[in-house]
Formats: structure tokens, sequence, C-alpha cells
């Protein structure tokens, strides 16, 4: 029985490689697009932040959606939405239409955002439910490796067949890479669509809509969750529960957390990598093969997550890492300050991304989707996923602005710091959720 549940999960993981992949192919994209279209630097920063917007509105719509039609055709929607950004941005006539588009997609991936762990973990038994929930991060640091990875091939490739001597007239063929670049998220997107059709609803949304049959013979078919938690479950999943001050504090506790994820600097890594490694004294080439390395380095590394998180804890994973974040990115300001060699820098730049890889990207992930009520989870989430990218959005644009003024030892320095509440919101606010139950969970708070 777990083996099936195991496919659901996964298929709904490819949620979270769309949404890794889409964030993430517009880092090759950027000059060839500004020299395209002669974008100034609000049209640049305005063409990079546009699928934020998107995703802000996406989950905005996911809490509704979510809860009204239920995880399985949302993500479909989201699935779709993927599909018709890459096509969209890979055909746009103007710039007007590639930020439509782009913002399309953004919308797709605030509903996946939300939605795919949601659904995982609504699926899964309780002894390994932080594992597959880990698998939506797994999924987004494959996404985003296989966005650098694709962008690098398609622009090789292309300005390899504009240089050829057979091919003397297509030679602004490479200026025109980036249309390709969005157009490979077609496949993984038609893919995510076909493979949706074949899994179920999510039973505990059923349980909360009155359709206790129909989730009771999708309990039994795919062995999935506690079969007794689902369909005997306590009267509190139902719809008619109200939101208690309690609850509230666990979607505070969840948005907190949520906002800590997005200010410890993984975004100063992920955004402006490259030129943060040119800074630090690599060439370009260097740079280039450095933001690889970063890239397998957050897959690599959450694998430890997914292998421990339901054997060791949540806290206590997030405890060990958010440690070594701290004492990495202190080490990595110290790197630049003293103009140390740039192998160095490197060194505990990576150290701070595996920190990461293992503790706050699929912990916040995993704790989001256990924290809340079966009957307002998706409204739940979409507030603390709503800060999450809010503090993305922010943090994104306030690095260019951070660097100028304070350096590059200053922002890590900064970041470090920014990692210290993380320990009190732990330890004050959120449970211990390994081996619990949804429904246990949700006790929880009641009795808070």
């Amino acid at each position: 029985m777990q083996n099936k549940i195991l496919k659901l999960a996964l298929i709904a993981s490819l949620g979270g490689f769309l949404f890794g992949f889409d964030t993430a192919v517009i880092s090759g994209t950027t000059d060839m697009v500004k020299q395209q279209y002669q974008l100034d630097d609000f049209q640049e920063g305005w063409f990079v932040s546009s699928g934020l917007v998107g995703c802000v509105l996406g989950v905005l719509m996911a809490g509704i959606v979510g809860d009204l039609y239920g995880r399985k055709p949302s993500l479909l929607f989201s699935a779709v939405l993927f599909t018709v950004s890459a096509l969209g941005c890979a055909m746009a006539a103007t710039f007007s239409w590639l930020v439509i588009f782009r913002i399309v997609g953004g919308v797709g991936v605030g509903v996946a955002s939300m939605l795919s762990p949601i659904y995982i973990s609504e699926i899964a038994p309780q002894k390994i439910r932080g594992r597959l929930t880990s698998l939506y991060q797994l999924a987004i640091t494959v996404g985003i490796l296989s966005a650098f990875l694709s962008n690098a091939f398609v622009g090789a490739e292309l300005q390899a067949f504009s240089e050829s001597a057979l091919t003397p007239f297509v030679d602004d063929k490479a200026d025109e890479a980036w249309r390709l670049m969005f157009a490979v998220e077609v496949i993984p997107a038609l893919a995510f669509i076909v493979l949706l059709l074949f899994i179920p609803r999510s039973p505990r949304w059923l349980w909360t809509k009155g359709r206790t049959k129909q989730a009771a013979e999708i309990v039994e078919r795919f062995g999935i969750s506690d079969f007794d938690a689902v369909v005997n479950g306590p009267e509190h999943t139902k719809t008619s529960r109200p939101v208690s001050g309690k609850i509230k504090l666990a979607i505070l506790a969840g948005a907190l957390l949520a906002i800590s994820t997005q200010t410890s600097g993984i975004n100063a890594i992920m955004y402006y990598g490259n030129s943060i490694l040119s800074k630090g004294g690599m060439d370009t080439q260097s740079a280039f093969i450095g933001q690889v390395f970063v890239g397998s380095i957050n897959v690599l590394f959450t694998f430890i997550a997914i292998f421990t998180i339901d054997i060791i804890g949540r806290k206590r994973l997030l405890y060990i890492g958010v440690t070594g974040i701290i004492l990495s990115l202190t080490l990595t300001g110290i790197m630049f300050y003293t103009n140390a060699h740039s192998s160095l820098k490197l060194t505990f730049i990576l150290t701070f991304v595996a920190c990461y890889a293992f503790s706050y990207g699929p912990v916040i992930w995993v704790l989001l989707s256990e924290l809340f009520p079966t009957n307002i989870r998706s409204r739940a989430m979409s507030v603390a996923v709503l800060a999450l990218w809010i503090a993305n959005t922010l943090v994104g644009q306030l690095i260019p602005f951070m660097r100028s003024h304070l350096g590059e030892a200053g922002i890590f320095w900064i970041f470090a710091l920014c990692c210290v509440p993380t320990y009190f919101i732990a330890n004050r606010f959120l449970p211990e959720t390994k081996g619990m139950s949804l429904e246990e969970i949700e006790e929880y708070w009641l009795r808070k």
C-alpha cells in the first residue's frame, strides 16, 4: 500500500518541480530579454518580479479554490497555468505580453506551492508523512537545478548553431534562446496534467464536505493515511468548526517561520549568486560553475531531511540546520571582509546552502502542511505562504541596495542575525509533529 502512496506523493511533487523550474528559468533569460526589448532598469526589475506578483495572487486564490473545489482540481488548474505560461512566454510578441504570461506562471507557482504539500500531507501515513512531504522540497531543488542546466544547454546549442558556417542566415537566433528556455517547461507541465488525472481526491477534504462514503472508498483502495482518523475522525474536522484564537496562534507561528526562511539569505544566493561569486574573485565561467555547485548541493542535502525528518523530528532538524546556517553565514561574511581566497568563500556559501537544504527548506513545507485543521488548511496555509512570498519579494528587492551600502560581508552577517529568532519561534510556539496524526495536531492547538 505504501508504494501506491509514494506514487501519489511523487505525482503531487511535480508541482514543486514546476515551482522550482519556473522561478529559476528566468535567471538565464534576463540579459537577452533586456537587450531585445531595450529595457531600462525599472522594466528589467518588473520582468523579474512580475512572476512573484503572480505568486502572491496564486496564494490568495489557492486558499479559496483549495477548500471549495478540492486539492486535485486546483492542482490541475495550476498545471494548466504552467503550460499556458511556458507557451505564452515562448511566443510573446511584445514585452507586455511576456510580463502577462510571467504573471500567469506565477499564479501557477502560488497555487502549487500551497496545495502540493497539503495534498501529500493529507494522504500520507503519519509515520512517514514528513518524509513524503519533504519530496516536495526535493522536487523544488531538482526543478531549480534543471532550469540552470536547461538554460546552459539551450544557450550553448543555439549559440553554436548560429555561429555555424552552414547557417549564416540565422545569426540572430542565439539572441532568441530565451524563448526556447521558457518553452522547455511545457514538457513537465503537460506530464503533470496527465499524471494528475490518475490520482484520487484527498479523502480528508472529502470528509469535511460530508462525502464520507467516497472518502472511505479512497482510503481503502489506496491504503491512504490512517483509516480511523479519516473516516471515523472527530467531529471538529467538519467545516462548521469555527476558527478559534488558538488556531490563529498556529497560523501566526507558521507565518513567522515562513518569513524566517526567506530572511536567511537563501535568495541572495539563488538570485544573485553569479554576481556575488564574481565579486568574491571568480571569473565569469567559474561563477557559473559555482552556481551549478550551489544547485547540486541544494538537491543532495535535501535527501538528509527526507531520510531523517521522521526519525529525529522537525524541530531538532530545524535547530541543527539553523545553527549551521548561522555559523556558515558568519564565516562567509568573515571571508569576504578579509578578502580570503574565492575557494574559501564558495566553500562556506555551499555549507550555508547545505544546511538550508536539510532544515529550513523542507521543514517549512512539512510543518505548514501539518499545523492547521483540515477544514481551514488551505486558507490558513495561504496566510503563511503569502507571508513567505512577500518576504521573498522584499528581500529580493533589498539585496542590491544592501550590497551597495553594506558590502557582501555586511549582508551575510545581517542574514545570520535574522536566523536567530527561529530558535524562539520553534521553542515557544511549534509542537513536535513527528508521529502525530493531523487530527492529533489539531487537538494540540485546541488544548494549548
